[in-house]
């Protein structure tokens, strides 16, 4: 499921709804050969002898809905973020939520990470995309996790971005879902391929 989520939702912050929407469309076409001669924009085969392209529509498995439903809760905690920086980050936690950062200590409350979480979107772009996700059999609390993007523009107008993972775990509280603790690890600097002795 990481895989294909990762590749369902490459790029794109919006992403988790299509991916609801692939995962439960009973519509999907089954494998058909393409027809050059249907498609005009399609050129003939050059060599007749070899069989037509054949389109084998994606295998999705089956994702829960409450999976689905993270997955979607995700996206849009992602795009908020994106729009209306650390402001919009704290608005998604609960009373009692908690951040951990790579070298930072713990904050502990919605208004203590607002205090900390005080970045512009014009200076500071965070952006992730959800890679899988559990629920728990209750419904009322699960967790996503995935990768992110961290772009800081520094005075002289040069960026540095910074890659990572992180785990999101969330609960309802009075019905509205809201982040119960953020956490965050950069990713290991690049290797030169070689394994580490």
């Amino acid at each position: 499921m990481k895989s294909l989520a990762a590749a369902l939702l490459l790029g794109a912050i919006g992403a988790p709804s299509a991916l609801c929407a692939q995962s439960i469309s009973p519509s999907i076409p089954p494998p058909r050969t393409a027809n050059p001669s249907a498609a005009p924009s399609v050129a003939p085969f050059a060599n007749s002898t070899k069989s037509a392209f054949t389109y084998t529509p994606l295998k999705v498995p089956h994702l829960s809905a409450g999976v689905l439903e993270l997955l979607k809760l995700e996206g849009e905690f992602s795009a908020a973020v994106v729009a209306g920086g650390g402001k919009a980050f704290s608005s998604w936690f609960a009373d009692d939520g908690i951040t951990l950062n790579n070298g930072q200590p713990a904050v502990q409350g919605r208004s203590a990470i607002a205090a900390v979480a005080n970045w512009d979107p014009a200076t500071y772009k965070l952006s992730w995309y959800a890679e899988g996700a559990q629920m728990d059999p209750d419904n009322q609390s699960g967790f996503t996790w995935g990768h992110y993007d961290a772009t800081a523009v520094g005075k002289d107008g040069k960026s540095t971005t910074t890659s990572g993972r992180y785990i999101t775990f969330w609960k309802k509280v009075h019905g509205k879902w809201k982040v119960a603790l953020d956490a965050s690890a950069n990713e290991p600097p690049p290797s030169n391929g070689l394994p580490t002795p």
